[in-house]
């Protein structure tokens, strides 16, 4: 009786302990899966940026400085590596983006202009779509670390090497930059 006992506990033991990895893995996967999607819209927009500003650069030759560090911030959104990285890049790229839009609204035709017009929407969407993916990571990022920091999956998400997720985040001092008005002077 005693040994049906043990075999019973044992048995409990081994399913728990599987259906905890299955859901550190499933998890883990989750998050791999959220960054792929904010990496392909990092692309896209890294594939757009090229057009906006050609386009912007026949109607605004005297903004080549601003031009310039989009091109700059636009090599490293692609190479940021770790997330945190990643996230900088693509915050300090937003905010030259800004520019870029403060630089057509001061200039009528540039502002009129379809192909501007078509590739700005397309960049807007394509920011949505950033937003988007963000938060399903960040999401995916908060469920993942739950799991590794509670018990007692703790104990074994230790043991079989899983780790806490960064989030995909903006920085105070970032933040205030990028809410700030962009000044064009010509």
């Amino acid at each position: 009786m005693t040994f049906v006992i043990i075999l019973v506990v044992l048995g409990v033991l081994v399913l728990a302990f599987i259906a905890m990895y299955n859901s550190l893995v499933r998890l883990n996967v989750r998050v791999d899966e959220a960054w792929s999607d904010i990496t392909v819209q990092l692309k896209r927009r890294f594939d757009l940026i090229p057009n906006l500003v050609s386009t912007v650069k026949g109607y605004a030759k005297h903004e080549a400085e601003t031009l310039e560090r989009i091109a700059a911030e636009r090599a490293g959104t692609v190479n940021g590596g770790s997330v945190k990285a990643a996230a900088e890049a693509e915050n300090m790229l937003t905010g030259a983006l800004k520019s870029v839009f403060a630089v057509a609204e001061s200039n009528p035709d540039l502002k009129a202009n379809t192909n501007f017009l078509q590739l700005q929407e397309e960049l807007v969407d394509t920011e949505d779509k950033i937003q988007a993916s963000r938060r399903f990571y960040n999401g995916s990022a908060r469920d993942l670390n739950i799991k590794i920091k509670t018990f007692p999956t703790n104990i074994f998400a230790n043991m079989l090497g899983f780790k806490v997720r960064e989030f995909f985040e903006v920085e105070e001092a970032e933040n205030a930059t990028i809410q700030k008005p962009t000044e064009v002077k010509f």
